[in-house]
């Protein structure tokens, strides 16, 4: 893989060279490599079997907790959260100590603590993490979900967004069983503050705990801000403040 040069990009094929464009800027990368059918079937490749099949269940656990979190990702994510997932996905995995190479799971990972601690912290958004937005201790009952921020000062306690007049905090409690790929989520009421030195207690709840029955619980928080403009709020959407974090998981 290497990168275009010159003013003039290219996007598309060319013999054996496929020029593209991704994240990183515009690339060239060479048409090669062993046939599918080689690789799952040559016992030489056995190592490569056991690794792709690992790494398509790394994938579609983190899909699965990017569904769960859709709507909360919205406008609080970046664009490599994915493969940071995939990533964070494939760490838990190589926690399972109870299958076999090409067999570990995600599922087995996350019964342990450790693997619970992998995913706590996670932040969707790279750019705005939340402990650099948020300067304000907060409390978090796993049993019931209730987090509370009190005394939150938002001119002073929050770093806000350029132009944002207003912060909306929220949180949600998603149950995911990545063993069946299914899940739950619950998200909580909004509180929403004008961006000023008023000190408020920020209360936010559930009106019962997620009803499915087997899994994992991942508590996230995300504060959002908005600007106001003749008496209607509009979302800055803004990838570098917006922040959403996996704060507890149980």
């Amino acid at each position: 893989m290497a990168r275009q040069g010159g003013l003039l990009k290219v996007v598309g094929k060319l013999d054996d060279l496929s020029f593209y464009k991704s994240a990183d800027g515009y690339l060239v990368r060479t048409k090669g490599g062993v046939s599918a059918d080689r690789i799952n079937s040559d016992p030489t490749f056995q190592r490569t079997r056991e690794n792709n099949a690992e790494f398509g269940m790394s994938a579609a656990a983190g899909k699965l907790l990017r569904t769960a979190l859709r709507n909360m990702m919205m406008t609080a994510s970046d664009n490599r959260v994915t493969s940071r997932l995939t990533q964070l996905m494939t760490d838990v995995k190589n926690l399972d100590a109870a299958n076999e190479r090409g067999e570990r799971h995600v599922h087995e990972g996350f019964d342990l603590v450790e693997g619970k601690a992998v995913l706590k912290g996670f932040n969707f958004n790279n750019r705005a993490i939340l402990s650099g937005i948020l300067f304000k201790a907060y409390a978090l009952d796993t049993a019931t979900g209730a987090l509370d921020i009190n005394g939150l000062v938002p001119a002073m306690d929050i770093v806000s967004a350029p132009g944002a007049t207003h912060v909306a905090i929220k949180s949600a409690w998603a149950k995911v069983d990545f063993g069946n790929g299914e899940f739950e989520t619950l998200i909580s009421n909004t509180v929403n503050l004008p961006i000023n030195n008023t000190s408020s207690n920020v209360s936010l709840t559930h009106a019962a705990p997620p009803s499915l029955a087997t899994g994992i619980n991942v508590f996230t928080l995300q504060i959002e801000f908005y600007q106001e403009v003749n008496g209607n709020q509009y979302s800055l959407k803004n990838g570098g403040y917006n922040a959403l974090s996996v704060i507890d998981v149980v």
